[in-house]
C-alpha cells in the first residue's frame, strides 16, 4: 500500500513550491543553449524527500541535467545512510531517471585518499550550477561544514573543489564541496523545516561573530532563497 501524501501539510506545500522554482531554473538555463547542460547540486537528509518526489516528474529535458551532492558520508553507495543512495531512490526515478548523477565517493578506503580524484571529477561538471540546495543542522552546519570539523577553515578558504572532513559530532568521515565551489551557482536555496532550525537561522542572521560557530553564515551575505516550513 502506498503512503498517502497530505497536500495540505506545509512541508509538502513548501516542497512543491521549491520544485516549481528549481524546474523553472533548470529549464531556463537549458533553453539558453540547445547544446548546454545544467547542473543541480542537492543535499541529503530527510528534509529533501518531499522535494525530490515533487521535482522528479517535472517536464524538462532531464537527459541534459547533471546532479551531484553538496556533501557525502564516506560510505558505500548502497549504505543506508548514503546520500547517493537517497538521491537514487527518491530523485532519480520517473522523468528524472534520465539525469546523470555524479557521486562524491570512490573506492578508496578514506576520504583523504579519494578526495583528489573526486575533486577533479566534480570540477569537470558544467559550473556554475543552475541551483544549489542547502540544508542546515541544529548546530548551524551546512553541507559538511561542521563547527567542529577538522578541516573547516580549509573548506572555507580553499580553492579546491572538495575537502575531506571529520568531526567529533558525527560518526562517519565526510567529503564536502568547499565554500568556493558551493558559491559557484546561479541560485542558492536554503531549504529548512522546523521551528528549531528557524531559531538557529535567526541567530546566524543576527550574530556577525558566529561565522565559524555557525558555518551557515558564510552563505548569508549573498543572494539566498529561503524555503521554510514549520
Amino acid at each position: 500500500m502506498s503512503a498517502t501524501v497530505n497536500e495540505q501539510d506545509p512541508r509538502v506545500q513548501t516542497a512543491h513550491s521549491l520544485a516549481e522554482y528549481l524546474a523553472a531554473a533548470l529549464r531556463a538555463d537549458l533553453d539558453v543553449d540547445p547544446s548546454a547542460r545544467a547542473l543541480l547540486v542537492v543535499s541529503g537528509g530527510s528534509t529533501p524527500k518531499p522535494l525530490f518526489a515533487a521535482l522528479r516528474d517535472k517536464p524538462l529535458d532531464w537527459s541534459r541535467v547533471d546532479i551531484t551532492l553538496a556533501d557525502e558520508r564516506w560510505v558505500s553507495e548502497d549504505a543506508d545512510d548514503s546520500n547517493a543512495r537517497f538521491v537514487r531512490e527518491h530523485l532519480l526515478s520517473g522523468a528524472a531517471s534520465a539525469a546523470t548523477f555524479h557521486p562524491l565517493t570512490n573506492a578508496e578506503a578514506e576520504p583523504e585518499d579519494g578526495c583528489t580524484e573526486v575533486s577533479a571529477r566534480i570540477a569537470a561538471l558544467p559550473w556554475p550550477a543552475s541551483a544549489l540546495i542547502l540544508g542546515m543542522g541544529g548546530d548551524g552546519h551546512t553541507a559538511s561544514l561542521f563547527p567542529d570539523g577538522d578541516r573547516l577553515q580549509e573548506a572555507l578558504t580553499s580553492a579546491d573543489c572538495c575537502v575531506p572532513m571529520r568531526a567529533p559530532s558525527v560518526p562517519q568521515a565526510r567529503i564536502t564541496l568547499s565554500l568556493e565551489r558551493l558559491r559557484q551557482t546561479r541560485r542558492t536555496v536554503l531549504h529548512l523545516t522546523g521551528t528549531d532550525k528557524q531559531a538557529v537561522l535567526s541567530r546566524a542572521l543576527s550574530d556577525v561573530e558566529a561565522a565559524s560557530e555557525l558555518p551557515i553564515r558564510a552563505f548569508l551575505s549573498a543572494p539566498l532563497a529561503l524555503y521554510w516550513a514549520p
